[in-house]
Formats: structure tokens, sequence, C-alpha cells
């Protein structure tokens, strides 16, 4: 029998979780069957279940690679010296996670701010989700701590307010602008950088007037 390769392998494993990601984004987790995915993927039961076990191990994975991703931007920008500042470094760290899935709609609109919206309510519930997303959010938040850290070490960002503190507040914005896309309509991510920049400036026109 000719072995499989790993590209197949890791096709494949793609395959099913965008199939997952647009059912649950369209429909929710809990009116999702895995019939539902079966059928969106166009696979056999077989082919699914040798990858996952059913629907919750399908949403970890959804959950756990998205904020893998995310966790990886941030990490990459605390590495440079000095990082990028705020407005550039959400607006590319948010653009890259909603390009991740960007071929995935649906009603024409992006699936993955509605999917987001769907584990923050399915976490609510589910003691092993929760814990899926807290690793992550530690990982993300951490990372934006040492981003902090580098802005005071450079002297753009003041000293005096713990780096923990602008790492929250960050990741808010972050996931306030997934909740608009969602909630309310799509938006540029421009949008964000803008209203970061802007922010940002307040001090600096204060001082001027």
């Amino acid at each position: 029998m000719a072995r499989v390769s790993q590209a197949h392998l890791d096709a494949r494993r793609r395959q099913i979780l965008d199939a997952a990601a647009l059912c649950f984004a369209r429909n929710g987790f809990h009116a999702t069957s895995m019939q539902d995915v079966l059928k969106e993927a166009d696979l056999s039961a077989g082919a699914v279940y040798r990858y996952f076990s059913g629907k919750e191990e399908l949403i970890a994975a959804i959950i756990s690679e998205t904020l893998g991703e995310i966790r990886e931007a941030f990490e990459a920008a605390a590495g440079q010296s000095p990082p990028p500042p705020p407005d550039a470094l959400v607006s590319s760290v948010m653009g890259r996670a909603l390009a991740l899935r960007e071929s995935l709609t649906v009603d024409g609109e992006p699936a993955f701010p509605r999917l987001v919206l769907q584990a923050w309510s399915e976490i609510a519930r589910n003691d092993e989700l929760a814990a899926v997303l807290q690793e992550g959010y530690d990982a993300v938040r951490a990372a934006w701590g040492r981003i902090v850290e580098g802005y005071q070490e450079a002297g753009t960002m003041r000293s005096d307010v713990p780096p923990d503190h602008v790492a929250r507040t960050m990741i808010a914005a972050a996931v306030g602008f997934i909740a608009q896309q969602s909630l309310i309509g799509p938006a540029p991510v421009e949008v964000l950088g803008n209203g970061l920049r802007a922010l940002m400036s307040m001090s600096d026109a204060g001082q001027e007037a």
C-alpha cells in the first residue's frame, strides 16, 4: 500500500477544519452535527474520525490554531527592538488573524468573526475549551507584556504603568474589534489602527495646546 505523504495528511486535516469552521459559523456549535461537518467536507465518517474524535475536539483545534497564529505574530513583534508602535502592531496582527480563513464566508461575509463569538459562548459552559482559551490568552498576554517592556526600555512609552495593564487593554481592543465585525458588520482593519493612532496622539496634542 502506498504511503500517504505528510502534505496529504495536513491538507486533509485543513479540509476538515475549514468545513467545521463554516458549519459552526453558520449554525452555531450546538445546532451543528458531525453529519453536517461530514457533508460540508465531502468526506466519509472514517476519514474525519481519523483526525478528530468529535465536535469538541474540532472546536478546541480551531480555537487553539487561531490563538496560536495570533501569539506567533505578537511574539515575532516582541523580538524586534524597538517593537512596532501599538497602532501598527495591532492592525498587522488583526489583519493576519482575519486573513487566516479569508476564503471562508457565510452569507457573503467573513466566517471568522462569527466563529469567534460562537467560541466565546461555548467556552462559558465548557471547562475543557475554557482551558484551551486560557492557555492561548495567557501566551498572547505574556507576548504583549514583553512588547510593552520593549516600548518602555526604548523610552517610547511611560514607564509608570505596569506592562500587564497595557497588554490587557490592547487585547480588549482587538477582541472588541472582532466582536464588532460579527455584530455590526465588517470593517477594514485600518479602522482599528487609525482609532488607536488618534488615541495615542492625545497627550501630544494636549502639550501643543
